[in-house]
C-alpha cells in the first residue's frame, strides 16, 4: 500500500527541470535511473513474499498443512508486515521533510520504466558533497530493506490495508486531479496541491494572455499592373512606354484597359481566329421532324458512370432525367455564336459552361462560325423560343453501349462588325414592319430570348413613324436590342433614343423637322386640335400665373413696405418721445442754471467744451476735412485763465504727442505771463483735460457732429462723469444740434446755449432779418422768406426800383454759414432801361418813394429782371454751386433772402461776439474788424479791437439786437456781423446789420487765447484793450525838475490780428519742430515782458497743413504788418520754385496790406486836421 501510494504521489508531482542547468539535469537523470532500479529490486522483494504466502496457503487448502508449523508462519508474516510497516513510515517521513520535484508533463501516465519512488532534490543551501551523503544514506537504508530476513522471524500483525489498488472512480479523480496539477494555469491548481501534498502556493495575479487570432487576409494576392503614366495621360503625344513581357503575357485586352496600347489603335491578329462563314437558315419545315433521343455520356459533370450494366439502365435513365437542362443559346446550333470579353473565364466551369444572352452580345455584332452539323434536325417545338440546347444529350446512332454528348464548339473572337449590321437590319415601311422578311425572321431568331422587350421597342418604332408619316425607316436590329434593355424597366425612350436605332436617320430627321409634318399622320388632325388647345391652355394658365405672380409680388412688396412704415413710424415716435423727454430736461436744468447762475460763476466750476458744428448732412458732407473745420477752436481750453474754472475739452480729431506737449507749455506760461519773468512757469495740466470720443474710428465715412460722436462713445461719456463728479459743470456746445441735449441728458448737466430748434430758426438768414427788424436796427434793402421765382423776380424789381443807387445785389441761402451760400449780380449795369428809371427818379424827386410814381419803371425792370439773373448771376463758390441754375434750385427749394450790397468801393465788416448770461444780462465780449482772403464775402480773419465804427453806435446797435435775443429765449454766445460804408448820398458813415450766428465763434475763442497770452481786459464801453502793467516796471515817480519833462506812462494798450484759416499743402513736409526752430531763426516769437509778438494754434496733428496765429502788437498798424511779415516768411520758407502748393496766404497777405494802407490814410487825417486848425 505504501508502495502504490509512493507511485502516485510520485506521478502527481510536478517537474522542474528547466530550474536546473544541463549539467545537473544530466547527473539527476542518471541518479534517478539507479533509484529506480533499487526500487524495482525492492518491489520484487515484496513480490517474493507474497509469493510464497500464497504457495502456503494454496497447500493449506490442499490438505498439505499438516507439515507446516502454522505459529512459525504467522511471525514470518508478522514480521514481513511490520517490516513493510516500518519502511513505509520511513519513506512518508523522508518524503514530507523534501521539497519534491514533479516529473515533467512529457512522461507518460503508466511509463513501464517508471519506478515506485522518484529522486528528491534538497533545495537548501547546501553543497552537492552533503547532496551525495543524503542520496547515499538512502540507498544504504534501502538495502537493507532489501536483505533477506532471519529465519523464524515474523511480520508484524497486518492492519486493513487494501491491497487490490484504487478503484476505477478514484482514478479518474485522480486523473483529473493530476491534469489540475500539470497544468499551472487551471482554476484547482492551486487547491489540488494544498489539499493533497499540503503545498502552499503563492497568489500569482492571473496574466490573461491574447491569443493571436488569425485574420484572413483582405486584398489583391498578386503584384499591381503596369499602369500608363502620368505624362501620357495627360499628353497624348507622347510616345507610350515599351510594353513587357509580363505585360504581353497578360493579354491584349489588359493592356488595353490599362492604357498601354491606345485605344484607337488597329489591332491585326495573324492568324486570325475568326473564319468568316454566313450562318446556315434551316427550313422552317424541320419544326415538324420529331425531337432526337438524348444520349447519355458517361462524362456528365465531370463524373465517369459505370452504363455496362444493362440492369442499370432505367437507373441510369432516372438519374439523366434529374439533371437540370442548361436553357438553350438562342444562337446553338443553328446560329453563329459570339463570346464576350469574359467568356473565357466563365467557361471553366466543370459541369456545364454559362449561356450567352443578347446582353453580353450587344458589344460584338459578327456571325460566327456554324457548329458541327452533328445534331439531328429540330423538332417542331423546338423551332424559335425552344431549340434544344447545345449540351443536351443525344442518342448516337452509331453507338449501341449507352449516351454520348455532343457540344458546340468554343465561341470564337469577333472581327469587324459590318457583316452583323447588314444581317439585323429591316425596314419600317408606312408605319408597320415587314414582319416577313428574311431579315427580320433572322433578328427575331436572334433575339428570341429578349423579344418581350424588343416588340415594346418595335411598337414605339412603329408610332413615331406613324405620327411623322415617314414612308421608310431601316432599323438597326442591334442597336434596338440594345435599347430595349435600356428601357426595359424604365421610361418610355423619346425620339432622339429612337432615331440612334434608325440606319437612314438624316433622311427620317429631315421629314420630321418639317413643320407640319406631325400632324400628317392617320391621327393627325386630332392631334393638331389637341396641341391648339394644350398651347392655348398653356398660354392661358401662363398668363394667369404671371398675373398672380405679379400680384403677389406686389402684395409682398406692400406688406414689407406696410411693416417697415409701421417699425419706422414706431422708432420714430419712440424717437421723438425721446427727444421731447430730453427738451423737457434741458429746459428744467436750464431754469435750475439760471437760478444759480450768480453763485456757479463766482465759484469753482467745469466747462465742457464741445466744439460742434451742427449743421444739417447736405452741408456737412460738402465740407472738406470736417473734423479738422471742427476743431479750429482749440483755443477754448484758455478759460482756465479764471482760476476758478477747469476745462474738459471735446477733440472731434485725435491729437498727436507734439500737439499735446505744445499745449502743454503755452498754458504753462500763465506764471511767467502774470510777472513778467520767462523763467516763472507752471503745470497747468490737472486743470484742463483733452478727450478724444471713441467713436471717431467706428463712423470713418460718416460726417457726424462731435455731439453725435459723443453720444455714439459710451467709454468717453463714462470718464467725463467721472471726471465732474461732485462738481458744478455746465456744457457750451459749438453750433446747436439735437444731439446736444443727449449728450447733457447722459451728463445730466446744463448747456449754455438756446433750444436746437430756435437756434436754427433764427441763425438763417430770414431768421436774423426778423430779428434785426423787431430790433429796429439798420438794416440793407433786402427781402426775405423767398421760395419761388415769381416771388424773386418781384422782389427783386421791387428792390432794384426802389434803390437805383445799388448796383449789385446778393442772393443768400437760409441753411449755409460762413459765406458759402451766396450769388451776386450786378443789375443795372445790364438793365436797359436803367438810365430811364433814373432819370423818373429824379424827376419825380421825394416822391419817388411812392408806389404809384414807381410803377411804370417797376414793370419795365420785371420784364427785364429774369434774362438779367439768368445771364449775369453767379455763386461765390463755385466748387459748390458750379452755376446759377444749380443755386437757383438750392435756393428755391431750402428758400434766402435777397439783399443790397452797399453802394460803396470802402466796406469794412466787423464782428461783434456777445453773450447772454443764463440770469438775462448779456455783455460784449470782443469785437474786431474782419479780413477777407478768399472771397469778400467770407471771413478769413479778425483784427481786435474794431476800430471803423464809433463804439457808441456799435453799442447800441448791439444793445438792441441783445434785447431782441432774449425776448426770444436766446442765450449763451452769438456773434453779430455789421458792414460800414460812407453813404454816397450824406457821405455820412452807415452801419448795417447783416447776418446772426448763434454759436460759439472761432473769433471769439482766438480772443480767449489773446487775452490768455497777454492778460488783456476788453472795455467793452471804448472797445479797447489794456494789459495791465508788470509789478518789477512800475517805479516811482520822480520829483520834475526845472526844464525836465514829465515821464510818458507806458502804453497799455494792445491789438490784435487772428486767424483760424491759414491753409498751405507744404506744411506738411514739415514737422512741428522744424517749424518753430524755422520762426525762432526768423524772429518770429512772443516777448512775455513786453506782451507782444506772434502765437500759433496746432489744429491739424498730422496732416499739418492748417493752423491758426495771432499777433499783438501796440498798434494796429504794428499788428497787421507783423501778421503779413510772418505770412510771407513762412511761405518763403516752405516753399521753392517748383512747389508753390495750395495757399491762401497770398490772398491775405494782399487783403491786410490793403487794410494795413487804410488805417495809416485814417491816422494821417487827423494830423493833416490839427495843423489846418493851427
Amino acid at each position: 500500500m505504501a508502495e502504490k501510494r509512493a507511485l502516485f504521489e510520485r506521478r502527481s508531482s510536478v517537474s522542474l527541470p528547466t530550474l536546473l542547468p544541463y549539467n545537473t539535469l544530466q547527473t539527476h537523470n542518471m541518479k534517478k535511473k539507479n533509484s529506480v532500479c533499487k526500487d524495482l529490486d525492492y518491489s520484487q522483494v515484496v513480490k517474493e513474499v507474497q509469493d510464497d504466502i500464497r504457495q502456503l496457503r494454496e497447500k493449506i487448502n490442499h490438505g498439505d498443512g499438516g507439515s507446516i508449523n502454522i505459529k512459525d508462519l504467522e511471525n514470518a508474516l508478522a514480521k514481513t508486515e511490520e517490516g513493510l510497516q516500518m519502511k513505509t513510515e520511513q519513506v512518508i517521513n523522508h518524503y514530507n521533510n523534501k521539497v519534491q520535484t514533479l516529473p515533467t508533463a512529457l512522461s507518460t501516465r503508466f511509463d513501464p520504466g517508471m519506478v515506485a519512488m522518484e529522486q528528491t532534490w534538497d533545495l537548501k543551501t547546501k553543497a552537492r558533497s552533503e547532496m551525495k551523503r543524503v542520496q547515499g544514506q538512502q540507498y544504504l537504508a534501502r538495502e537493507k530493506l532489501r536483505q533477506p530476513q532471519p529465519p523464524g522471524s515474523l511480520l508484524p500483525k497486518r492492519q486493513q490495508v487494501q491491497v487490490s489498488g484504487p478503484s476505477p472512480g478514484q482514478q479518474t479523480k485522480h486523473m483529473l486531479t493530476l491534469r489540475a496539477v500539470l497544468n499551472p494555469m487551471h482554476g484547482q491548481n492551486r487547491q489540488s496541491l494544498n489539499d493533497n501534498f499540503g503545498i502552499q502556493l503563492p497568489l500569482i495575479p492571473q496574466r490573461v494572455e491574447n491569443k493571436n487570432i488569425p485574420r484572413p487576409i483582405i486584398g489583391t494576392t498578386v503584384e499591381p499592373l503596369a499602369v500608363l503614366p502620368r505624362a501620357n495621360r495627360t499628353d497624348p503625344q507622347i510616345a507610350p512606354p515599351p510594353i513587357s513581357e509580363d505585360d504581353a503575357r497578360k493579354g491584349i485586352l489588359s493592356l488595353l484597359e490599362r492604357g498601354l496600347i491606345p485605344p484607337a489603335a488597329e489591332l491585326t491578329l495573324d492568324p486570325s481566329p475568326v473564319r468568316h462563314k454566313t450562318a446556315p437558315l434551316h427550313d422552317p419545315t424541320v419544326k415538324t421532324k420529331p425531337t432526337a433521343q438524348p444520349e447519355m455520356s458517361h462524362t456528365l459533370a465531370g463524373v465517369k458512370l459505370d452504363i455496362s450494366s444493362t440492369t442499370k439502365k432505367a437507373e441510369i435513365d432516372d438519374n439523366v432525367t434529374k439533371i437540370p437542362i442548361v436553357p438553350p443559346h438562342p444562337l446553338s446550333a443553328h446560329s453563329t455564336e459570339t463570346r464576350t470579353p469574359s467568356a473565357k473565364t466563365r467557361a471553366t466551369s466543370a459541369s456545364m459552361p454559362q449561356i450567352k444572352t443578347p446582353a453580353t452580345l450587344k458589344t460584338y455584332d459578327l456571325p460566327l462560325q456554324p457548329m458541327s452539323p452533328t445534331l439531328p434536325p429540330a423538332s417542331p417545338d423546338q423551332s424559335l423560343g425552344h431549340s434544344p440546347s447545345i449540351y443536351s444529350p443525344v442518342r448516337s446512332a452509331s453507338s449501341k453501349k449507352g449516351y454520348r454528348f455532343l457540344f458546340s464548339p468554343p465561341p470564337t473572337t469577333p472581327a469587324s462588325g459590318d457583316i452583323k449590321h447588314l444581317t439585323h437590319r429591316f425596314a419600317i415601311q408606312n408605319g408597320k414592319i415587314r414582319d416577313t422578311s428574311a431579315e427580320f425572321l433572322s433578328f427575331k431568331q436572334h433575339y428570341c430570348l429578349t423579344w418581350g422587350s424588343i416588340v415594346s421597342m418595335i411598337k414605339h418604332l412603329e408610332k413615331m413613324t406613324q405620327e411623322f408619316s415617314v414612308p421608310i425607316a431601316f432599323i438597326n436590329g442591334d442597336k434596338l436590342a440594345d435599347l430595349s434593355l435600356e428601357f426595359e424597366l424604365e421610361r418610355a425612350p423619346s425620339v432622339d433614343d429612337l432615331l440612334t436605332v434608325i440606319v437612314n436617320r438624316e433622311d427620317v430627321e429631315v421629314l420630321m423637322n418639317r413643320p407640319g409634318r406631325r400632324y400628317k399622320g392617320p391621327n393627325g388632325k386630332n392631334v393638331a386640335a389637341t396641341r391648339i388647345q394644350s398651347s392655348w391652355r398653356m398660354y392661358r394658365d401662363r398668363s394667369e400665373y404671371l398675373e398672380y405672380r405679379k400680384k403677389k409680388w406686389a402684395a409682398g412688396v406692400i406688406a414689407i413696405s406696410w411693416i417697415m412704415n409701421i417699425k419706422m413710424s414706431q422708432v420714430k415716435q419712440k424717437l421723438k418721445q425721446s427727444r421731447e423727454d430730453q427738451l423737457e430736461a434741458f429746459r428744467r436744468r436750464a431754469k435750475k442754471f439760471a437760478m444759480s447762475w450768480d453763485r456757479i460763476k463766482q465759484s469753482k466750476r467745469v466747462i465742457i467744451h464741445v466744439s460742434s458744428l451742427g449743421l444739417s448732412q447736405n452741408i456737412r458732407d460738402t465740407i472738406h476735412e470736417f473734423g479738422i473745420r471742427q476743431n479750429t477752436q482749440m483755443a477754448r481750453i484758455c478759460d482756465i485763465r479764471d482760476p476758478n474754472v477747469d476745462v474738459i475739452f471735446i477733440s472731434p480729431v485725435p491729437l498727436s504727442e507734439e500737439t499735446l506737449q505744445y499745449y502743454s507749455k503755452l498754458l504753462g506760461l500763465k506764471a511767467a505771463i502774470d510777472s513778467g519773468n520767462v523763467e516763472d512757469q507752471c503745470v497747468m495740466s490737472e486743470r484742463y483735460r483733452i478727450i478724444t470720443p471713441d467713436a471717431i474710428k467706428s463712423f470713418p465715412t460718416h460726417r457726424m457732429c462731435l455731439s453725435t460722436l459723443l453720444k455714439y462713445s459710451p467709454r468717453t461719456i463714462k470718464r467725463i462723469k467721472h471726471l465732474i463728479k461732485g462738481r458744478e459743470a455746465y456744457m457750451v456746445s459749438g453750433v446747436p444740434h439735437n444731439d446736444d441735449l443727449a449728450v447733457a441728458d447722459e451728463l445730466d448737466v446744463p448747456i449754455l446755449s438756446p433750444e436746437p430748434e430756435v437756434a436754427h430758426l433764427y441763425s438763417t438768414k430770414s431768421g436774423c432779418k426778423r430779428i434785426f427788424a423787431s430790433a429796429n436796427v439798420d438794416l440793407p434793402p433786402s427781402e426775405y422768406d423767398v421760395y419761388s421765382l415769381g416771388q424773386l423776380h418781384e422782389c427783386l424789381a421791387q428792390l432794384v426800383t426802389e434803390n437805383l443807387m445799388v448796383k449789385r445785389w446778393l442772393f443768400k441761402l437760409d441753411d449755409e454759414f460762413d459765406g458759402r451760400g451766396i450769388a451776386f449780380c450786378d443789375v443795372t449795369e445790364h438793365l436797359q432801361c436803367y438810365s430811364w428809371a433814373l432819370k423818373e427818379s429824379r424827376r419825380y424827386g421825394e416822391k419817388w418813394s411812392k408806389k404809384w410814381a414807381q410803377e411804370a419803371a417797376y414793370i419795365k425792370i420785371h420784364a427785364e429782371i429774369a434774362d438779367v439773373l439768368h445771364a449775369n448771376a453767379k455763386p461765390v463758390h463755385t466748387n459748390i454751386y458750379a452755376s446759377w441754375d444749380t443755386f437757383l434750385e438750392a435756393f428755391l427749394s431750402q428758400g434766402g433772402v435777397i439783399e443790397a450790397c452797399p453802394p460803396s468801393e470802402s466796406i469794412t465788416t466787423l464782428t461783434v461776439d456777445m453773450m447772454i448770461e443764463p440770469n438775462g444780462k448779456y455783455n460784449i465780449v470782443s469785437c474786431g474788424d474782419q479780413i477777407h482772403a478768399e472771397t469778400p464775402f467770407s471771413c478769413w480773419g479778425v483784427s481786435v479791437p474794431q476800430s471803423s465804427v464809433e463804439p457808441d453806435v456799435l453799442n447800441v446797435a448791439c444793445r438792441k439786437i441783445a434785447e431782441a435775443c432774449k425776448t426770444r429765449g436766446i442765450l449763451g454766445y452769438f456773434s453779430v456781423d455789421f458792414v460800414t460804408f460812407i453813404d454816397p448820398k450824406t457821405m455820412e458813415q452807415r452801419l448795417w446789420a447783416l447776418d446772426l450766428s448763434l454759436h460759439y465763434s472761432d473769433s471769439l475763442a482766438m480772443f480767449q487765447l489773446m487775452s490768455y497770452v497777454s492778460n488783456g481786459v476788453l472795455d467793452p464801453v471804448k472797445h479797447v484793450l489794456n494789459v495791465p502793467t508788470n509789478k518789477q516796471e512800475k517805479r516811482q515817480r520822480r520829483r520834475r525838475l526845472a526844464g525836465q519833462e514829465e515821464e510818458q506812462e507806458p502804453n497799455t494798450s494792445r491789438f490784435g490780428v487772428m486767424s483760424t484759416r491759414l491753409l498751405h499743402t507744404n506744411l506738411a513736409v514739415v514737422h512741428y519742430s522744424v517749424f518753430f526752430q524755422m520762426c525762432r531763426a526768423h524772429g518770429i516769437g512772443y516777448d512775455i515782458k513786453e506782451k507782444q509778438g506772434t502765437v500759433f494754434t496746432l489744429i491739424d496733428s498730422f496732416n499739418r497743413e492748417r493752423l491758426g496765429m495771432i499777433t499783438i502788437g501796440d498798434n494796429l498798424q504794428g499788428a497787421l504788418a507783423t501778421f503779413a511779415r510772418n505770412m510771407s516768411v513762412i511761405h518763403q520758407e516752405i516753399s521753392a520754385p517748383n512747389m508753390q502748393g495750395e495757399t491762401n496766404f497770398k490772398s491775405a497777405i494782399e487783403d491786410v496790406e490793403g487794410i494795413l494802407g487804410t488805417t495809416i490814410e485814417n491816422a494821417d487825417e487827423p494830423d493833416e486836421e490839427t495843423n489846418d486848425q493851427s
